[in-house]
């Protein structure tokens, strides 16, 4: 089924539609409590839809975080709001929403709404699809009729500020990274200097908009490509097996640039097979090189380990500002951590206490907490597990209720300021105690063996 985004400043409604959508079989692929957090989400989760509230706190409002995602990243987004007067219906119009909801809704219109969106959704698609195929069977007969024109116009993408490794197009590069958007440009440039070194080039994808920048590469078949369907990656190993095999053939002095994204894949066995199929290839000095890509946000640390094993070269992209090489026997870096998000989840919500006092420190209200939480560790707390801790340390004389404008802030008395330092050290105590007594297990042992 398909994979929905929902995003919604209160964590009540966004629990109370995650609840009604797993139960009418859609997948949700997170929550988010802000314009800017949602586009974030939507980047690295890629959903099939977006459910989007409207007015939410923070520098983006929800119509502002639709522009972007549609606009950067194509994904169909339905407006789920309280608010239906004309002004904010006319601004919603401006970004094109594939429907629009308001509250309160029932199941059958939230159902309604998601299917009539997805199918509105494939049509376009396929419209796009039939497009492309009348553009390059236009350029096809233009190129018989008249020859094919030199200086054929791109459609531009963000520029590459920095590419960081030497000789990136005559080596197997593994490029992991979080932003799909970022990796677009990075890929663009690739085929663009695959392509005047001159071979034969694959491009293979599960999802990709690059095919329009290419279509007279394509149609000269000075590059290959073909699309990488979910549970059919195997079917990736007889075609590089065919395209490296004339490679070796006397006389030959073609090369072959491979450009794989795995980014909506999982077969990750099959994967791992792709790869050894071409470091294999590269021992017995088939002239291979390329970049195997895939989204680190769908993997965890040990696949990401196993992967990078033989590989001679990573880069890491982790934003559109932040992108990490290094050479294979440094990766993963001693100074990066890769942990999954459910591992985040599980400690912040087993240790809500020390948590919720770590923000006592300035007077502060209970939802700028809950927010704060999501927006720093990406975890949704209920509202009503913060405000138990909240009152109990009220009705312990720790915390007093300070009115600022329409906002309620919880401010730490004399009494709670040495009262929550003294809980938070303990805290710290406690886990290094933890820590610390694994460390001393494992130091006597090794004494024992010596002795």
């Amino acid at each position: 089924m398909a994979k929905i985004l929902v995003v919604d400043d209160e964590a009540i409604i966004s629990m109370q539609l995650e609840e009604r959508l797993c139960s009418m079989g859609y997948t949700v692929t997170g929550m988010a409590a802000s314009g800017q957090d949602a586009v974030e989400k939507a980047r690295s989760t890629r959903p099939d839809l977006v459910l989007m509230d409207i007015v939410m706190p923070g520098k983006m409002n929800g119509i502002e975080a639709a522009k972007i995602i549609t606009g950067e990243l194509d994904i169909p987004v339905v407006f789920v709001t309280s608010y239906a007067d004309d002004t904010i219906i006319e601004k919603a119009k401006s970004v094109r929403p594939y429907g629009y909801i308001v509250k309160p809704f029932n199941e059958l219109e939230i159902k309604a709404a998601i299917e009539v969106a997805l199918f509105r959704k494939s049509t376009e698609v396929e419209e796009q699809e039939r497009l492309l195929v009348t553009r390059q069977r236009l350029s096809q007969e233009m190129a018989e009729e008249e020859g094919i024109p030199e200086g054929g116009a791109y459609l531009d993408l963000p520029k590459i500020k920095t590419i960081l490794l030497k000789d990136i197009f005559t080596d197997i590069v593994l490029f992991l990274y979080t932003d799909e958007v970022t990796k677009e440009p990075i890929f663009k440039f690739s085929l663009e200097e695959s392509l005047k070194k001159g071979g034969r080039n694959l491009f293979a994808y599960s999802r990709s908009t690059l095919l329009r920048y290419f279509p007279r590469e394509i149609f000269k078949k000075e590059l290959f490509t073909h699309r990488i369907k979910q549970h059919e990656t195997s079917a990736l190993l007889p075609i590089l097996e065919k395209c490296t095999g004339s490679l070796l053939y006397p006389g030959s002095t073609e090369s072959l640039q491979l450009l794989l994204d795995f980014s909506d894949i999982e077969d990750y066995n099959d994967i791992i097979a792709i790869r050894d199929l071409i470091l294999a290839k590269r021992g017995s000095r088939t002239p291979v090189s390329g970049i195997i890509a895939l989204n680190i946000g769908r993997i965890d640390h040990t696949r990401i380990k196993t992967l990078a094993e033989g590989i001679p070269k990573i880069i890491v992209s982790t934003g559109k500002d932040t992108t990490l090489s290094f050479a294979h026997q440094t990766f993963p870096a001693d100074s990066i951590s890769v942990v999954p998000q459910s591992t985040i989840d599980e400690v912040v919500k087993k240790s809500l206490e020390p948590v919720v006092l770590s923000f006592l420190d300035k007077p502060i209200s209970g939802y700028d907490i809950v927010h704060e939480i999501h927006s720093r560790y990406k975890v949704l707390i209920p509202q009503a597990r913060v405000y138990t801790l909240l009152h109990d340390l009220m009705d312990h004389g720790y915390l007093e209720i300070r009115v600022s404008g329409k906002s309620k802030l919880y401010c730490p008395t004399e009494k709670g300021k040495t009262h929550i330092r003294q809980k938070r050290d303990d805290y710290k105590q406690v886990i290094q105690h933890i820590i610390g007594e694994g460390n001393g297990i494992r130091a006597a042992d090794k004494t024992e063996k010596k002795n």
